[in-house]
This record gives structure tokens, C-alpha cells and sequence, in this order.
């Protein structure tokens, strides 16, 4: 068992959350990120060139059966699903079976309004209670 974490759009808390439960746990971590962002951490740091997608298919090249992926990408989430342990999103919640159609479902939705000119609700200011319930799910996946 791995933590995976697709890192081009992971907040700093969440990473150090992953950090020092993987240290607590004696999990391997490895961070995969592109060229425009800058890691330093005692885990492996997988660096790939800019592109579309292309820290998704290195996510996906390495991902291992039991492995555990953090990410914001409910279609990378969607791909490496079967095989993994557990997908935490980094608000703090687990993507499974049960939700991944309704979240990619919710993505095309507001892929198509943005196409037509309108606008969707960014992200929202990180809270502490976020990083509560990440680290929750995190030991939770780890530990059943």
C-alpha cells in the first residue's frame, strides 16, 4: 500500500496531512507533479513535463493494486478506482463506487455550462474542518 498523490492541485495542508500519516503509518508516498510545480519533500517527488493530463497517465502508469490516490479529479479517480484501496478527494471526502457516476456526472455538467459562457462556482477558501475530515477518511482507508 502507497499514497498517491496527484499534486498539481493539492493544497499544502493536504500534503502535509498525507506526510505525516504515511510517516505514522510507514506507508511509501510519492507526489506526482508537472514541470510548473515546485516540491520539496522527504517522500519521492515524480516530476513529468507539462501537458495535458499527463500527470493523470504517470498517476495511472505507476498505481498499484491497494494503493491510495488523493486527488480533485474525479475522471483520474474514476481510471485507477478498481484497483485502489481507497480515492480521497481533497475537501475530505472518499470517492467509491457509489458516488464516482454522480461526481462525473456533475463534472460534464459543469464542463457544458462553461462551454455556453457562464460561469461555475470556484473553489472555496480551505478550512481547518476540510483538513479534519481529509485526515479522518485518510487514517479510516489506511487502517481497514
Amino acid at each position: 500500500m502507497r499514497i498517491i498523490i496527484d499534486g498539481d492541485a493539492c493544497p499544502q495542508s493536504v500534503t502535509k496531512i498525507c506526510e505525516k500519516t504515511a510517516k505514522k503509518y510507514g506507508i511509501d508516498l510519492k507526489i506526482v507533479v508537472d514541470m510548473d510545480h515546485f516540491l520539496i519533500s522527504d517522500y519521492e517527488v515524480i516530476v513529468v513535463e507539462k501537458g495535458k493530463d499527463a500527470v493523470d497517465f504517470k498517476i495511472v502508469q505507476i498505481f498499484q493494486n491497494n494503493d491510495i490516490l488523493v486527488t480533485q479529479d474525479y475522471g483520474l479517480a474514476s481510471l485507477v478506482l478498481p484497483k485502489a484501496k481507497g480515492v480521497v478527494h481533497t475537501a475530505g471526502f472518499e470517492i467509491d463506487a457509489y458516488n464516482i457516476d454522480t461526481l462525473l456526472q456533475s463534472r460534464y455538467i459543469g464542463q457544458k455550462v462553461r462551454k455556453m459562457g457562464s460561469r461555475t462556482k470556484g473553489p472555496s477558501k480551505r478550512t481547518k474542518e476540510q483538513d479534519k475530515k481529509f485526515e479522518k477518511i485518510l487514517i479510516k482507508i489506511i487502517t481497514s
